[in-house]
């Protein structure tokens, strides 16, 4: 009786999703103060010169997950590649500036959502559509965080969706967080499931704070970004506006000690994605605008080849 009265009210929630769909998060919004909007041709001007931020990419979990939900399968490309589970990675990126501190780019996994999801809100269907059962960890969040020269200044987020804010519990609340426009009220059918563990896994903790993005009109087949952002005003990290996989994803550009590196977030979360230029698959918001900032990027990368490129999860 009880397994019915729940397939019931979900399959309720689902037709009221589709017919009216749910922001990513309720989570308290304001707007960010920090960073200035640019051209494209300041940001890319230095791109030859190493920079002042010493960044790590540290794996904090291994995991596999359909490759329906990594690549688009309907793109003509993808004709040979058969659904299956791809091992990915989930990543916490570690910048430290000289002068503003210590940040994450995405937050890793706390052990206690791949321990007992349910303890920070993860709810039975999201655990399952998400395979958690398949999440092995490798470095936590709080570890990460533990190993920082002093305290952590801020969290940038590719976007919400919640394997990027997996180690939100290990953040502590007074710790800024920056996503990109429109991400926490853009909305999404299949946002009516995954909004109450990502409400559960931001309670508590400081307000978003939303890039304040000045958008740039976008004449057709040109490879400017729609807007950048330097985030510091010193030419050491730029958020790049790159909208598809989510209303809001972003990328960043980081001058590194070892030269400069993209972070493209779920803009491609796969290798193959990125070679061949195909979009992620399922869960992305809007796959022309995902490809269109694909290519964006990869342009620059070949304007650039001394960028090094890291992607979503490989």
């Amino acid at each position: 009786m009880q397994l019915r009265k729940w397939v019931q009210r979900s399959a309720l929630a689902l037709a009221i999703g589709v017919l009216a769909a749910c922001s990513s998060t309720t989570h308290p919004t304001e707007l960010a103060t920090l960073g200035k909007n640019v051209s494209d041709a300041v940001m890319e001007q230095q791109l030859e010169l190493a920079g002042p931020v010493a960044l790590e990419t540290v794996v904090s979990a291994n995991w596999a997950v359909p490759l329906s939900g990594l690549v688009n399968l309907k793109d003509p490309q993808a004709a040979g590649l058969k659904d299956h589970d791809e091992p990915i990675k989930v990543f916490a990126h570690v910048l430290r500036h000289p002068t503003y501190g210590n940040f994450l780019v995405d937050t890793g996994v706390s052990a206690r959502l791949a321990q007992d999801p349910s303890s920070v809100g993860l709810n039975w269907l999201v655990q399952k559509a998400m395979k958690l059962d398949q999440m092995k960890m490798a470095q936590s969040t709080a570890d990460i965080v533990a190993g920082l020269p002093g305290p952590l200044a801020g969290v940038f987020f590719t976007h919400l969706h919640i394997d990027h804010i997996s180690g939100m519990p290990d953040i502590d609340a007074k710790v800024p967080l920056f996503v990109g426009t429109h991400e926490s009220t853009g909305k999404q059918a299949i946002q009516v499931f995954t909004q109450g563990a990502t409400n559960a896994l931001l309670e508590g903790k400081s307000p978003l704070q939303e890039w304040q993005f000045a958008m740039r009109p976008q004449p057709l087949g040109q490879d400017s970004f729609e807007a950048v952002l330097d985030i510091f005003g010193d030419g050491s990290v730029y958020a790049i506006y790159t909208p598809g996989h989510t209303d809001g994803s972003t990328a960043y550009l980081v001058r590194s000690t070892q030269g400069p590196v993209l972070l493209v977030g779920d803009t491609s979360h796969t290798q193959w994605g990125w070679d061949h230029g195909v979009e992620p698959g399922d869960f992305t918001r809007d796959p022309v605008r995902n490809r269109t900032n694909l290519r964006k990027l990869k342009a620059l990368v070949a304007r650039h080849p001394n960028i090094q490129v890291r992607l979503g999860h490989q």
